[in-house]
Formats: structure tokens, C-alpha cells, sequence
């Protein structure tokens, strides 16, 4: 038996890590998002109104560094929490970019979606002793580390 062979009779999607983490990191998106339906923000919109709500202002250059989110998914959101009077754009300093600032109303949803999102984690985590979170934020940082430090792109790709 080659090699080849013997790694596909081995492998099992269930136990999969990389695929655990995607199903999983998915699986509780969907429940926060539901949590805060009634705010009528999507995922993709919450992330956004997060990642502006920590400065000022931000590019939506740095939304699409900081999120997992590519570049239209981001200008859609943008769009869409400009329309519904969330957030604004104003010039930045460099003419080719504009900033995007939370409004006052965007303010007010995000303080109380933020609200829901801290409530759901320690929920969530309810589930984890003192020690256990510990490991799980340590476990974090490890793979985050990992995957920051190796060279070029591993290949990974959601669901993988």
C-alpha cells in the first residue's frame, strides 16, 4: 500500500481539526447572528460595525485585515450600514481612501449588539472550567501564532 493510500484509509473528516474549527467557528456565527436578528444587522455587517467601532475612524482597507471577509464583502457591508444610517464616510488624510465613522445610531446598535455578543460568549464558555479556558484561549493564541509565522500562504481555505 503507497503511501497515499494509506493516509485516505486513515483520514476522517469528523476529527479533521481544521474542519472541526470551520464547522464550528460557523456554527456559532449563525447563533450570535440570530441572537441579534432583531437589531437587523447581518454577520457581515456586525463584523464591520465592530472593526469601526474600535477607532475613530478606519479604513475599509484594515476591515478587510481585520475580519475574514474579502474586499466586495466588505464594500457591500459598508454600503448597506450607510444606507440604513450606521456608518459614514468622511475624506482621510490620504484622498484615495475614505474613513469610516460609526453614527450616533450606528453607536447605539453596536453598543447593544455588543451587549448580546458578550452575554452568547460567556454562555458559551459557561461550558469550560477556570483551567479549560485558559487552555482554549492558550490553544488559540498557539494555532494563531502558527499560522501567522509560517511562510506564504498554507492553503487554508474556510471549511477546509
Amino acid at each position: 500500500m503507497n503511501d497515499e493510500a494509506g493516509a485516505a484509509s486513515r483520514f476522517d473528516l469528523a476529527e479533521f481539526a481544521p474542519y472541526r474549527i470551520a464547522v464550528l467557528g460557523r456554527e456559532i456565527s449563525e447563533r450570535l447572528g440570530a441572537a441579534y436578528a432583531g437589531e437587523g444587522v447581518t454577520i457581515p455587517e456586525w463584523r464591520v460595525l465592530a472593526v469601526v467601532a474600535e477607532a475613530p475612524s478606519v479604513a475599509a482597507r484594515d476591515v478587510v485585515a481585520k475580519t475574514p471577509m474579502d474586499k466586495m464583502a466588505v464594500s457591500r457591508s459598508v454600503a448597506s450600514l450607510e444606507t440604513k444610517g450606521l456608518i459614514a464616510r468622511a475624506p482621510a488624510s490620504d484622498r484615495r481612501v475614505s474613513a469610516l465613522k460609526l453614527t450616533r445610531k450606528g453607536r447605539s446598535v453596536f453598543d447593544r449588539i455588543a451587549a448580546i455578543a458578550l452575554a452568547y460568549e460567556e454562555a458559551l464558555l459557561a461550558a469550560l472550567n477556570d483551567q479549560q479556558r485558559r487552555a482554549f484561549f492558550d490553544g488559540l493564541q498557539r494555532l494563531e501564532s502558527a499560522l501567522r509565522s509560517s511562510p506564504g500562504d498554507s492553503g487554508a481555505h474556510e471549511g477546509e
